[in-house]
C-alpha cells in the first residue's frame, strides 16, 4: 500500500526473534546463528569474518539472532538485485531506530520507495553532487591540516578522536548548518543510537535528538541560511511546501546517517595502513592512482548493511521469501564475493573496476557517497604527506563495538617526530 509521508502510520510488521519464531517456509538447512555484528568472533576481527562468510554460509541464509530474524544476502549479484528492485524489496521499516507510534514519522528518503523517493532526492542532490563536492575540497584539505597540526609534534594520537572523527563530522556539520562546538555531543548521541543495542537507551537518545532537531528546524524556518537543513525546511515538492513531518523525517535521517559512517571507514583504513607500511609507500609512490586506491579501500572496508522488507513473495537463488520477511544485504561480505572480486581479501590498487557496494546502489544509494570519497581521498593525501610512517601503539588490542556501523573503538597511533 502506498504510504503518505505527510500522514505517517507505523507499519504493521511481524518482527521475529529467536528460533521459536522461524517461519514455516524457511528450510532448516538454511537456518544459522551467525553472530554477525555481535559475537566475540566477529568483534575480534570483522574484516576477517566478512570474507570467510563465503566459505561458511550459504549464499542466502536465514539468520537468527538477538536483533531479529532475517534473510542475509552475501553474494554481490543478489544484493544488486535486492537493492535495485523496490517492487520486491521495500525500504519501509528499513531502519532499526525506535519511534513513538503516537508521533510517528518516516525516515526520508530512505523509507520512501519510488516514484516518490526521487522528489526528495532532488532537493539535496544539487548540494552533494560531484560538482558541488569539488567546491568543498579546499575546505576539507584545510581542516585536515589543522587537525594534523594539533598532533604532529606529539608523535602520537588516538586517531578516531584526533582525526578520524572530527574530519568528516565537522565537514558534515558545516554542510548541514549545525554548530561545530556540539560535535562531541552529536557523536555521543550517534554512538548511543547506533552501538548501544539497548532499545531503552536508543529510545531515550531518539527523544533527545528529536527535541534538538525540532528546535533547529524552527530556527531555520525563521532564520534561513545556506546549510542543508535550511534548504530542506524551505523546499517545495510540486509547488507545495514540505509538511512538518516530512521536514523532520528528512533532517533527522540525514543527521543520523552523517555522523558515523565515514568516521568508521577512516578508522578501519588507518588501522590497515598502520599495519602495512609497504602499502603506505605504494600509495605515496603512485599519487596519480589515488582514486582507484580510495575505491579499493572503500571496497575492503565497507562499514554498513542495507535492510529491506519483502514486499511480495519472491524466489531468489531457489530460496522462497515471503511477504513481510526481513532481508539484509551484508554489503561488506558482498564486497568480498570471490565471483566478482578475485582474491577478495587482497588489497589491490590496480583491480579492474567493478561496482562496489560500500554506498549501496539503485535509487537508495547513499546521498553522501561523493562527499565521502572526497574526504577519504583528502585524508589519505594530507596525512601521508605529513606523517608517512606510523604504527599502532605497541600493546594495543583493537576492539570493535557491536552495531550496524563497523569500526574500531580506539586506534592509538605513534610515529617519530
Amino acid at each position: 500500500m502506498k504510504i503518505d509521508p505527510t500522514n505517517p502510520v507505523p507499519p504493521k510488521v511481524n518482527r521475529r526473534m529467536g528460533m521459536d519464531q522461524v517461519p514455516d517456509h524457511v528450510p532448516p538447512e538454511l537456518i544459522r546463528q551467525s553472530g554477525l555484528i555481535y559475537s566475540p568472533e566477529f568483534l575480534s576481527d570483522p574484516y576477517k569474518f566478512f570474507p570467510e562468510m563465503h566459505d561458511r554460509f550459504p549464499p542466502i541464509y536465514y539468520d537468527v539472532g538477538p536483533f531479529g530474524n532475517m534473510w542475509n544476502l552475501i553474494k554481490h549479484e543478489d544484493a544488486l538485485f535486492a537493492l535495485r528492485h523496490s517492487d520486491y524489496f521495500s525500504t519501509e521499516d528499513a531502519t532499526p531506530f525506535p519511534r513513538n507510534p503516537e508521533d510517528y514519522f518516516y525516515f526520508i528518503p530512505i523509507e520512501i520507495d519510488p516514484p516518490d523517493h526521487r522528489a526528495y532526492r532532488n532537493i539535496v542532490d544539487p548540494f552533494i553532487s560531484p560538482k558541488a563536492v569539488q567546491g568543498w575540497e579546499d575546505r576539507i584539505r584545510t581542516l585536515a591540516n589543522e587537525l594534523i597540526d594539533d598532533v604532529i609534534d606529539k608523535g602520537e594520537c588516538d586517531f578516531p578522536e584526533a582525526f578520524g572523527r572530527p574530519l568528516p563530522v565537522l565537514v558534515f556539520l558545516d554542510l548541514m548548518g549545525l554548530p561545530r562546538d556540539m560535535c562531541d555531543t552529536f557523536v555521543e548521541w550517534a554512538i548511543a543510537l547506533l552501538h548501544s543495542n539497548d532499545r531503552e537507551v536508543m529510545a531515550k537518545t531518539m527523544v533527545t535528538i528529536t527535541e534538538y532537531i525540532q528546535g533547529q528546524i524552527a530556527e531555520k524556518e525563521v532564520n534561513p541560511d545556506d546549510g542543508l537543513i535550511s534548504k530542506i525546511v524551505h523546499a517545495e515538492i510540486d509547488g507545495r511546501p514540505l509538511h512538518p513531518k516530512e521536514k523532520f523525517g528528512f533532517v533527522v535521517f540525514l543527521f543520523i546517517a552523517g555522523l558515523d559512517t565515514v568516521f568508521a571507514t577512516l578508522n578501519n583504513i588507518w588501522n590497515w595502513l598502520a599495519n602495512n607500511p609497504d602499502r603506505v609507500q605504494e600509495i605515496i609512490n603512485d599519487p596519480d592512482n589515488i582514486n582507484a586506491q580510495v575505491e579499493e579501500l572503500l571496497r575492503v572496508f565497507s562499514v554498513t548493511f542495507s535492510g529491506r522488507t519483502v514486499k511480495q513473495d519472491i524466489e531468489l537463488r531457489g530460496v522462497q521469501m515471503k511477504k513481510g520477511d526481513k532481508v539484509t544485504s551484508v554489503l561488506p561480505a558482498c564486497n568480498y564475493d570471490p565471483d566478482v572480486f578475485p582474491n577478495p581479501a587482497e588489497v589491490d590498487f590496480h583491480r579492474p573496476k567493478k561496482i562496489i557496494l560500500a554506498f549501496t546502489v539503485g535509487v537508495h544509494s547513499c546521498m553522501g557517497a561523493h562527499l565521502a570519497r572526497m574526504e577519504v581521498k583528502v585524508a589519505l593525501q594530507e596525512w601521508l604527506r605529513r606523517i608517512p610512517e606510523f604504527k599502532v601503539k605497541p600493546g594495543t588490542q583493537i576492539q570493535y563495538r557491536p552495531g550496524g556501523v563497523i569500526g574500531p573503538e580506539t586506534l592509538p597511533l605513534v610515529w617519530e617526530t
